[in-house]
């Protein structure tokens, strides 16, 4: 029996199965094309993404990578990949520059003064503001400036480190009509300071920069002496710039 002797209902319920046919497939195409393209982006690899575009695009029946709606490039693929590989890169150059610093802290005896710390390739090293300066002042005392004589040599050494000198108080602030006017000025003017004597015995000024945070970053709660003067403290970041 032809189409043409199958009753009216018949050809609409063949038309209606035909049509779902279509969509399914259409569904089933477009599905395997979203797990080829995540695919090829998990595995990040330029040849295989681009392969794998080429392909999609010519079981779609486009050659020309004009006629692509959205064009993919590879490009930002591979400036990531580089991106990620220079920062790996940093990283592993910072920890071989922390053990070479920690074995200068035990050569100098200066583990139980200065702390060193290192966090995703950057390098901390933490001084007590007493070692450096008395209470409440801000100018380099003589056994701080030998102290800094002696962390010269680590910044020299490691010429390729920017060094962001940063001043920290605790939360008691100056007595009224005092010298200074809050623990802003105090914690900018001792990381000032400490810039200005590195930079008086060789350490080049483009690489430093000096910042005061006050009482806004403390390590403890300022609710006891020993916390206030845990807090009280001077910090070098050392950090490597990728590409820089």
């Amino acid at each position: 029996m032809n189409e043409a002797n199958l009753p009216v209902q018949d050809l609409e319920e063949e038309d209606d199965t035909r049509a779902w046919v279509t969509i399914f497939a259409d569904i089933a195409l477009l599905l395997l094309v979203f797990f080829i393209l995540l695919f090829s982006f998990s595995t990040l690899s330029d040849q295989k993404f681009e392969e794998t575009i080429l392909s999609v695009r010519r079981s779609l029946g486009q050659q020309d990578t004009e006629e692509w709606g959205l064009r993919i490039r590879t490009d930002t693929a591979g400036v990531l990949m580089d991106q990620a590989a220079q920062y790996r890169q940093m990283v592993e150059s910072q920890k071989r520059v922390f053990s070479d610093i920690r074995y200068y802290q035990n050569q100098k005896g200066l583990e139980g003064v200065v702390g060193a710390h290192l966090d995703a390739g950057t390098i901390t090293l933490r001084l007590p503001a007493s070692a450096l300066f008395d209470l409440g002042q801000v100018e380099l005392k003589p056994e701080g400036k030998k102290l800094l004589q002696d962390l010269k040599d680590v910044f020299i050494r490691h010429h390729d480190q920017r060094i962001n000198i940063q001043g920290h108080t605790d939360n008691i602030l100056p007595r009224p009509g005092g010298r200074f006017q809050d623990n802003w000025e105090i914690s900018a003017l001792r990381a000032l300071n400490t810039l200005r004597y590195l930079m008086e015995i060789g350490i080049d000024p483009k690489r430093m920069t000096a910042t005061g945070f006050a009482d806004l970053q403390p390590l403890y709660p300022n609710t006891t002496d020993e916390n206030r003067a845990r807090n009280r403290r001077v910090e070098f970041v050392l950090e490597k710039h990728i590409g820089g």
